[in-house]
């Protein structure tokens, strides 16, 4: 969808001209009130669920949750998945003409923050007709989203999810964002942003970025039951090491194998933009640090879930939204799942985690009167037409 109106952003420039790339399953009732607004964490994209038809194997990076009979059912909701401004799936980002110049914008993309992002939805939802979800979901990244949309427009969502998130990064999660930005922006074939005009990728630097990365989304205990000391040519190798420097251990062939995947499709100036988005989402900042405060205008019912191994977004983080929600007498519904899979359980199959966000979602279509049926307003988006 296509946008002339000028975006104003929260450091104070303008995003004009743009395009948002979304994706919709399901369909919208009569009176478009089964309309669920699916938020994206870093890497992913609009693509939430199912495969397109001339590529089977590009699965939505959400497929296990959102679909026909899944927990997000879509037999019942209308579900949109958007691309985020400043990314590269689609929406208008680094790697896009920049009107001004007619040139790919590069670094000179503007910084954009979650609220950027949220108002950028909220556009779009105003387009579809959309003047209240029933509910707006996210994990991690995606989670900040939806917190925000409840605190921006606490009148347009009547649940908000919140999946293994935080209403603010700690300070050790800044700093590994700012570890794997500096291997990007010191890859000598970044060229301050410019790498497009050069017809490079940074791809050592990204590859860094996305080994560090990784590691953090995994728990100590799901990487040693996976990976251990495990050698990768331990029968070639007669069962001893190679004494140098090249990929010893299986963890480490892991690591490479995601670094190298993740640079062959993810743009450079991307990842910059949506590591800083992470670390300067904060909303109680503009009440002393207060989050009770912050959350005091909110309207929506709340679903807040954890994981025990999660130690990037840990569930204290959690904890904190559903308590300054409490003092609020808001009306919210807390899981803290015991899965093994540190961060990256969000994105798992867990018969709990599944089951008892299945359990949330008939109480959400419990609240809208369970209103499927209906003349669509909108139907499935093709990622073309989008």
């Amino acid at each position: 969808m296509h946008f002339a109106e000028p975006l104003q952003l929260q450091s104070g420039a303008q995003l004009r001209d743009y395009m948002l790339m979304y994706e919709t399953y399901g369909t919208l009732n009569a009176d478009k009130s089964n309309a669920v607004l699916v938020c994206h964490a870093l890497n992913a994209s609009h693509h939430v669920a199912g495969v397109y038809a001339d590529q089977p194997k590009n699965v939505g990076w959400w497929d296990n949750m959102v679909g026909p009979g899944k927990p997000l059912d879509t037999d019942k909701f209308f579900v949109i998945g958007v691309n985020n401004l400043g990314s590269c799936f689609g929406s208008t980002g680094p790697m896009h003409n920049n009107p001004a110049t007619g040139k790919p914008y590069g670094a000179a993309f503007p910084v954009v923050t979650v609220e950027d992002w949220v108002a950028a939805q909220a556009r779009l939802a105003d387009q579809l007709g959309i003047a209240q979800f029933a509910a707006v979901m996210g994990g991690s990244l995606g989670g900040m989203q939806a917190l925000a949309w409840s605190i921006m427009y606490p009148d347009r969502l009547r649940h908000c999810v919140v999946i293994a998130s935080t209403p603010k990064l700690s300070a050790q999660n800044i700093a590994f964002n700012d570890v794997a930005r500096t291997a990007i922006l010191t890859d000598p074939d970044y060229h301050g942003g410019d790498f497009y005009e050069h017809g490079v990728v940074p791809k050592n630097g990204l590859k860094v970025a996305r080994m560090i990365g990784h590691i953090t989304y995994l728990s100590d205990d799901d990487m040693g039951e996976k990976f251990g000391r495990k050698l990768r040519d331990a029968e070639t190798n007669g069962g001893g090491y190679k004494f140098g420097f090249g990929v010893d251990f299986e963890i480490e062939s892991y690591l490479r194998y995601q670094g190298d995947k993740f640079s062959s499709y993810f743009d450079a100036n991307t990842y910059l933009l949506i590591t800083k988005a992470l670390d300067y989402f904060d909303p109680a900042r503009h009440h002393g640090g207060d989050l009770a405060k912050t959350l005091a205008g909110t309207r929506a019912q709340f679903f807040v879930a954890s994981f025990t191994t999660d130690w990037r977004f840990s569930p204290e983080r959690s904890r904190e939204i559903v308590q300054a929600l409490i003092s609020n007498r808001r009306d919210v519904t807390y899981a803290e799942i015991d899965a093994p899979h540190g961060h990256d359980a969000f994105l798992l199959e867990d018969p709990r985690y599944m089951g008892m966000v299945r359990a949330y979602y008939e109480r959400v279509w419990d609240d809208i009167g369970g209103k499927a049926g209906g003349v669509a307003a909108a139907d499935t988006v093709s990622k073309e037409a989008a």
